[in-house]
């Protein structure tokens, strides 16, 4: 698939996406904004670059604690909702900026703090989007990486999952992979920290734009997955309703 093609795929999927996913429970959840902020080590000096930003749930989490957040977007209905976001929150030290994130329209060392959460499973080359955040953060800032992160033996069923689900996932990488790309991207050993997103199966559905006939086929996927957790998603029923936990891993490096 072409970079373009695949470009106006996210397009697409996340223009419909906007609302139910600035909107989801799971994605708005206090403590797990809390701990990428509290895991980066930002403080009130840092100037910080949310890349693929979405709804702007993470840049106005660190508004709260840093100088100044920036957050960057392919999608304008995403940007739409950002600023509602910031608006809301009474956020002033926030920018938005509408573009790709290959290149990053800033200049090197423009930032402190360069974040990226719960896109690089989008993403056809995401080590190309990493070495871009680090030459955009400054020498001794930091580079985070926030994304699902699936156990080795279980990535193939999570991402086959995944792309019927949302056809603009490209694949979400296991940890080792995700190591490999800091390593690559000329950047140190990072901290890691893990934790699980959880949500409920036709909540997920509902905010989710599958091809047709793709929801019927996923929920049998979850189904087959509460005998062997199949997804690393630790499927689990809880009277009518499906339960899962997207596996989650944080990775935070300091640029030399």
């Amino acid at each position: 698939m072409s970079s373009s093609t695949h470009s106006d795929r996210i397009l697409e999927q996340f223009t419909r996406q906007a609302v139910p996913f600035a909107t989801a429970p799971s994605i708005r959840d206090e403590a797990a904004l809390r701990l990428i902020v509290e895991f980066s080590g930002a403080g009130p000096v840092d100037t910080v670059l949310d890349v693929a930003c979405g709804p702007g749930l993470v840049v106005c989490a660190f508004a709260k604690v840093v100088r100044h957040a920036t957050g960057i977007d392919i999608t304008p209905a995403m940007l739409e909702r950002a600023r509602a976001l910031a608006t809301e929150q009474g956020a002033r030290n926030v920018t938005w900026k509408h573009g790709d994130v290959l290149p990053l329209p800033f200049g090197d060392g423009a930032f402190t703090l360069v974040v990226s959460r719960f896109a690089f499973h989008h993403l056809l080359d995401p080590c190309a989007v990493l070495r871009e955040m680090a030459r955009v953060c400054s020498p001794g800032g930091t580079v985070m990486v926030v994304d699902a992160a699936p156990a080795p033996d279980k990535a193939e069923a999570f991402n086959r999952m995944e792309r019927l689900r949302d056809p603009s996932h490209a694949r979400a990488l296991p940890l080792a992979e995700h190591l490999d790309l800091f390593a690559r991207a000329g950047l140190p050993e990072p901290r890691v920290t893990h934790y699980r997103l959880e949500g409920e199966l036709e909540g997920l559905l509902a905010r989710s734009f599958p091809e047709p006939g793709g929801a019927e086929r996923i929920r049998a996927i979850f189904e087959d997955a509460l005998a062997d957790d199949v997804l690393d998603l630790q499927v689990r029923r809880d009277g009518d309703r499906v339960h899962f936990g997207y596996p989650v891993a944080a990775l935070a490096a300091r640029r030399g």
